[in-house]
């Protein structure tokens, strides 16, 4: 078993497993942006019969998104609460979903260049060592196949937008969510992507309008934001 992990950051969320799925409640703030992450992922890949990997997959909401865009998923996460409530809103669902309690590490030791995509959103920033993790990520990928990451910069214009005003200000996201030092700098998620073999093509900006409650994808990734990365084709 990977000692990747954290296991307070893993108990905060296996405590939100039974609201997960409550698109007014904790996790509103994640139900609100999929679909903009679902449509990301499937401008830069084909979703339709790819095996795809989500990693930190939670109770299922990127998960679900893929699966009803025809990709074959398999969701992993250390939470056992959270793949208990991904397996039972899939069933009522009518969604077929490999759900795993694993960690990215011990998966890819078993299945490594098993999937077409792989996934892992919002979880760089609530591991000790994040590099391990893209690693992973790099070797369950096939030659030639995609990974996807999302995480928060460590800025201090992320500090306060993303923890004070979206923790305790406006209440968005539950308190505690983040911590600044655990935050990721753009440099060093290319630096530990470059480091397992994965070449960066692409990185974006996640962005929020209080004022309309619009998001929307592009330009600067000052706070929240999106990488595409490649394994290249082998020799």
């Amino acid at each position: 078993m990977s000692t990747n992990s954290a296991p307070d950051e893993v108990e905060k969320f296996a405590h939100l497993a039974d609201v997960w799925w409550d698109e007014t409640g904790p996790m509103a703030t994640l139900h609100a942006i999929n679909p903009l992450r679902v449509d990301w992922i499937a401008a830069r890949t084909a979703l339709p019969g790819a095996r795809v990997l989500d990693v930190g997959t939670g109770a299922g909401i990127l998960a679900e998104a893929l699966a009803r865009r025809g990709a074959l998923v398999t969701g992993i996460d250390l939470a056992t609460p959270s793949i208990a409530a991904a397996q039972r809103h899939a069933e009522s669902a009518k969604l077929t979903i490999d759900y795993r309690v694993s960690a990215a590490e011990d998966l890819a030791a078993v299945m490594p260049a098993s999937f077409d995509v792989v996934t892992c959103l919002e979880l760089l920033e609530h591991v000790p060592r994040p590099q391990e993790t893209v690693a992973a990520c790099a070797t369950a990928v096939r030659p030639g196949g995609l990974v996807f990451f999302s995480t928060i910069n460590r800025t201090p214009k992320s500090f306060l937008l993303a923890i004070v005003g979206a923790e305790y200000v406006t209440g968005m996201l539950p308190k505690g969510s983040h911590q600044y030092l655990k935050l990721i700098k753009p440099a060093e998620i290319g630096r530990a992507a470059r480091t397992a073999g994965l070449d960066v093509l692409e990185l974006t900006g996640l962005h929020f309008n209080p004022v309309t409650q619009r998001y929307w994808l592009g330009g600067n990734v000052d706070v929240n934001y999106f990488a595409c990365c490649r394994r290249p084709e082998a020799g």
